[in-house]
């Protein structure tokens, strides 16, 4: 087996997560992202535009625009999740209207962030839940970026399934996240010793189509476009 060989990884039917913290942060997180996502220090000292290209090698603007490519003006979209960086406020900005956003983000120290972004655009709304059982109405567009990766796969099932149950009749849900790299690429290694040091869920993410996770999944047209020689993919899934 190569280093990121990750073919032979199944796709677990749904287990149940373990319980939630008394701050309502899924218990995963505390046991593997504290350090990254709920350390107010380390929020504050990652949450920059530079980390993020150092993370992605450099494409985190390629990456963002990917997603931002798929965001039409008028549209009223869903963000799951505050992302480090400054995509939030791009996001917000490329909207007609800022009330159309709407961010969904579990952890309290995380959602603060988000609203620190999003001053300049008071209208835009950030609610403090689970995306993976949130429920608001349905939305032109469903964004998660980098975000499956880092979850276990019971909540890949149910975030995939509750996102696409948010895309309304024309509308659709774009994925921005990792995928298998070529077998020859040169980071191939170093990803892999990454995610077993720092990603526990990611391999399981770049053996499956994202597709595999949806319950209703021939209900959505599927198109993917990889990026950096496979490591990373944008998928897109529009409602038929």
């Amino acid at each position: 087996m190569t280093p990121f060989d990750a073919t032979n990884i199944a796709l677990p039917g749904i287990a149940k997560s373990t319980p939630p913290k008394a701050d309502g942060v899924p218990t995963y997180m505390h046991d593997v992202y504290d350090w990254a996502y709920l350390n107010p220090r380390n929020v504050r000292l990652l949450d920059r535009e530079i980390v993020v290209e150092l993370i992605l090698w450099g494409n985190g603007h390629r990456l963002k625009q990917a997603l931002l490519t798929e965001i039409n003006p008028d549209a009223r979209v869903l963000q799951a999740a505050h992302v480090y960086g400054t995509l939030i406020s791009e996001i917000a900005a490329k909207l007609t209207h800022p009330s159309q956003l709407e961010v969904v983000e579990v952890a309290p120290v995380q959602a603060a962030r988000c609203r620190e972004k999003l001053r300049k655009f008071p209208e835009a709304i950030v609610h403090v839940g689970d995306a993976s059982t949130f429920r608001t109405t349905p939305k032109n567009l469903v964004s998660s970026f980098f975000l499956l990766h880092e979850i276990p796969s019971d909540y890949k099932r149910a975030m995939v399934n509750t996102f696409l149950a948010h895309v309304d009749e024309v509308g659709k849900a774009v994925f921005i996240d990792y995928h298998q790299p070529h077998m020859m690429h040169p980071l191939r290694p170093l990803m892999a010793l990454i995610f077993d040091l720092f990603e526990p869920f990611a391999k399981e993410l770049c053996a499956h189509e994202i597709s595999d996770y949806a319950d209703d999944a021939d209900a959505f047209e599927w198109r993917t476009e990889t990026y950096f020689g496979g490591l990373y993919q944008k998928t897109v899934a529009e409602r038929r």
